[in-house]
């Protein structure tokens, strides 16, 4: 079950019982479940104030409901309260190695924190942390990632701790180290009757991923931040993201999602918002945009036409109505039906409906402009109430794909004359 919109609220987190959950923007309450929200981080130095204020405004510009920011060092959070006064999303301040970060972090005024167990381990520090925190009324992420968890400096510590208790598991040895590192670390939150807690439990691996929360889930009642950490560039990372937190969001595990790519981190806001359109947990906002695949039928330039549509429909399509660029007329008339407004191609030409009614057939160099227009033109319908998202018109009958469309004809007779001579 999707609980929350990132932030648990409660007396008792363990138990799995209807709450108030606080979205991470701080005191304003919802009640769960709320939508799961998009992070990012930003990735300049939180101390180049102007340059991390740009960045903040341009991922909460692209969609992004909260912002991470890396404080290694005093003149990072040094620079927090003057980042906070021109921002609008909620920061969250990254915590590692040293506690009086996150200290220094909660005194800004920082909207949560983020504490890795691997690297702020020392109780007096943690329960420092927690008082702060219960102090400011602001929440803390708890991070087990494989890669800051596992004890590096002993080695037989280390040797006991792969031994794991899931020994039969695929990912036994982790996920017992995980499940080990994150019951001894909340146990200190418990004691000090600090429930407040957002857990993520990140890897590489996106099979490891999938374990890990499913695991998690079933045994903590805390929000849970999805993500696999390190998964490579935009090209290969999307795959290994949509594997691992797709299959969780579809079965109901995850509060807050973030993308992590080796590239411009607008990309993680961008994919992380069509990951949750896609699976019908967040409201669209925009257009949907659907093309055809690469195919021997396409007889214009689609996929020139497809870059340029998804561009224009970004700058001026806020309403979110399902746009089909299709070539050819074996799909295209089932997509037009389907789709608020769309264009499906010929030789040369394309012929454009809006909800399943025929509005115009126009030259390949004209569908692109034409197109926009019928998009734009439904939209002040849309907004006005002269029509509604979804709603078909007319049946379509597809036209025949010898005739209007194309130089079926022609070919056909090349086929026969050829066939007849030999």
């Amino acid at each position: 079950m999707l609980i929350g919109g990132g932030i648990g609220h409660g007396q008792d987190t363990r138990a799995a019982v209807s709450r108030i959950h606080r979205l991470e923007a701080g005191p304003a309450e919802i009640e769960a479940p709320a939508p799961v929200t998009v992070q990012s981080m930003a990735s300049g130095y939180t101390h180049d104030v102007d340059k991390c204020v740009a960045e903040i405004h341009k991922l909460a510009a692209a969609g992004a409901d909260i912002v991470r920011v890396a404080v290694p060092e005093r003149k990072d959070t040094h620079a927090l309260p003057a980042i906070l006064r021109q921002t609008t999303v909620p920061i969250v301040a990254d915590v590692h190695f040293h506690y009086k970060r996150a200290l220094e972090s909660i005194e800004a005024g920082v909207h949560k924190i983020r504490l890795n167990p691997g690297n702020i381990s020392d109780r007096s520090q943690v329960e420092e942390v927690i008082r702060a925190c219960r102090d400011a009324k602001i929440p803390i992420r708890v991070g087990v990632n494989e890669g800051s968890i596992v004890e590096r400096k002993d080695k037989q510590k280390r040797a006991a701790e792969l031994a794991g208790v899931f020994g039969d598991r695929r990912h036994g040895a982790m996920l017992a180290i995980m499940i080990a590192k994150l019951e001894e670390y909340l146990d200190i939150f418990y004691d000090n009757d600090f429930f407040d807690v957002v857990i993520s439990a990140k890897s590489i691996d996106p099979t490891l991923v999938i374990d890990a929360y499913t695991e998690i889930a079933r045994r903590f009642d805390h929000p849970l931040h999805l993500g696999v950490t390190h998964a490579g560039p935009k090209e290969t990372g999307c795959i290994r993201s949509v594997v691992a937190l797709g299959t969780l969001l579809a079965n109901g595990i995850g509060d807050t999602i973030r993308i992590s790519y080796a590239n411009d981190p607008i990309y993680e806001v961008e994919d992380g918002l069509e990951l949750l359109w896609s699976l019908g947990l967040r409201e669209r906002k925009g257009a949907e945009l659907i093309a055809c695949p690469t195919c021997g039928r396409i007889q214009v330039d689609l996929f020139t036409l497809t870059q340029n549509v998804r561009a224009k429909l970004a700058e001026q399509i806020t309403v979110p109505m399902k746009v089909a660029v299709m070539g050819c007329v074996v799909n295209g008339p089932g997509e037009a039906e389907g789709a608020d407004v769309a264009v499906f191609a010929g030789d040369r030409k394309g012929i454009i409906y809006v909800q399943g009614e025929r509005v115009a057939t126009v030259g390949e160099s004209e569908i692109l402009d034409r197109l926009l227009a019928e998009c734009v033109a439904f939209q002040n319908r849309v907004r006005s109430g002269q029509a509604k998202l979804g709603e078909k018109k007319v049946h379509i009958t597809p036209p025949d794909p010898i005739g209007e469309l194309g130089s079926g004809w022609e070919k056909m007779a090349a086929t026969r004359l050829t066939v007849e001579g030999q």
